[in-house]
């Protein structure tokens, strides 16, 4: 009894017998009369730089789950229906009189209304940054909220310290008085009670604002470069800011070997831990039981991956100008506050100063990520993210308001210690590169020219 049908006559008795997967891998069968194709495009090999980028098929999504598909109400583009509530709302609020009742000064809402509808736009419209989650909208409000905020730096930036003065006092009414100076460095004996009676509150806001620091740069030795020349600074500036007077103990022991080196070893901690997380993502449905369920809950408040930064910044000239341009921003946005709140008469525990704290914390985060992979990737960051572009906008709109209003405002000039100091730091900062990256540079282009001519010369 036979076993072959007739479609097997056209299989030998000696030939293998192939399945489709193995037949995928043989070559593929040349045609009589055609030309032999060429490797490569035209008969020229294709190098892996060489494809186009623009294309879809080279934009290589991780394999990773995006969203949780068990509530994919939450991602699915809801854009005419938030309009059509927005504008519901909009209108009962502003026609009606449940609201805004007849005579009422209604500035302030309209203002309100203005920023909501400013932010309902952003949270919808903004493109997508460096970080998923807890959502793409949460990032995409801090993107709107920091927007706004420099649009208010413009503003302000053209009217002079005593207009800006009085419109604080139109958010605020306790605003507008001018501020007590005070010194931290009234009585410098280094004693136990001394150090005792220097702790307060600030002394964990310190701690807390390293270990942002910390999320946020997520190396060592950048941390404590940043924390060791802030120290600095306020010795360089002391002659302006009062509260930058303090004890050789309370700038040394206290900030640095105390309050921020906690901060910076439990931020860098947690970096290790998000370094080491093994990440599975599990929809909410696929999660079993309660307490599965509510570890997803709170899952989703952690990073979905974790990028370690290694910044490198003796390994090249463009990773060195990078560090120290970073180093710049961030002492900037740190210096910053102190001299707004002391023009525009705040207390530092004024909503507003600690609003400006968090919120430059929160857009840092991508921002900081965002140049991170424009510095290391430039060929899939092909321009700067909007989170860095911002947030250095914004940082520099706060140095041209400071150094405006601050005309006539502090009348003790710069010491000249401090002028020496500067002068040296900025004179190693400019020598280092030319002596690591510009002199041997110059040795090879010169090796280079010597070889171009040796030829010509026989």
């Amino acid at each position: 009894m036979s076993l072959s049908s007739p479609d097997d006559a056209e299989v030998s008795q000696t030939s293998p017998l192939v399945s489709p997967e193995e037949e995928s891998d043989l070559p593929f069968p040349h045609l009589p009369g055609e030309p032999e194709p060429k490797p490569g495009l035209d008969g020229k090999p294709v190098r892996w730089f060489d494809a186009n980028r623009l294309e879809p098929y080279t934009r290589i999504t991780p394999f990773q789950e995006k969203h949780d598909t068990s509530v994919e109400f939450f991602y699915k583009p809801v854009t005419l229906s938030v309009l059509g509530v927005a504008l519901a709302v909009l209108s009962y609020i502003a026609t009606t009189q449940d609201v805004l009742e007849e005579g009422r000064d209604k500035r302030r809402v309209g203002a309100y209304a203005a920023i909501a509808g400013f932010l309902l736009f952003g949270i919808i419209q903004f493109r997508d940054g460096p970080f998923i989650r807890p959502h793409p909208v949460f990032w995409r409000l801090v993107l709107g909220v920091n927007l706004l905020y420099e649009l208010a730096l413009v503003f302000l930036l053209f009217q002079d310290l005593d207009s800006a003065r009085a419109m604080m006092v139109y958010i605020d009414p306790n605003l507008g008085r001018p501020l007590p100076e005070k010194s931290y460095a009234e009585n410098c004996d280094f004693t136990f009670t001394n150090i005792w009676n220097a702790v307060d509150i600030f002394c964990l806001a310190h701690a807390l604002g390293w270990f942002g620091k910390a999320l946020i740069l997520r190396d060592y030795w950048f941390c404590w470069i940043l924390s060791i020349a802030f120290e600095f600074a306020e010795y360089s500036l002391q002659h302006q800011l009062a509260n930058f007077a303090e004890c050789w103990w309370d700038h040394w022991i206290l900030d640095v070997l105390v309050c921020n080196w906690l901060g910076i070893c439990l931020g860098m901690k947690t970096c290790q831990y998000f370094e080491v997380k093994q990440y599975t993502w599990r929809g909410f449905r696929q999660t079993r039981g309660i307490r599965g369920k509510a570890k997803r809950v709170v899952s989703q408040f952690s990073p979905a991956d974790w990028t370690t930064f290694k910044w490198e910044g003796t390994a090249n000239f463009t990773h060195y100008v990078t560090v120290v341009l970073l180093l710049a921003v961030f002492l900037a946005a740190e210096l910053n506050p102190f001299y707004l709140k002391t023009l525009l008469w705040m207390e530092p525990e004024h909503p507003f100063v600690i609003a400006r704290l968090a919120g430059v914390f929160l857009c840092a985060l991508p921002a900081v990520r965002e140049l991170y992979q424009y510095v290391g990737d430039p060929r899939r960051a092909v321009r700067m993210g909007q989170h860095v572009w911002l947030l250095i906008a914004t940082v520099g709109t706060e140095f041209l308001a400071i150094t405006k209003w601050s005309q006539g405002q502090f009348p003790d000039p710069l010491p000249k210690t401090v002028k020496y100091a500067w002068a040296l730091g900025a004179t190693l900062l400019v020598l280092y590169p030319t002596i690591v990256f510009g002199v041997p540079s110059i040795r090879r282009y010169l090796r280079r020219q010597s070889r171009k001519t040796k030829p010509k010369a026989q």
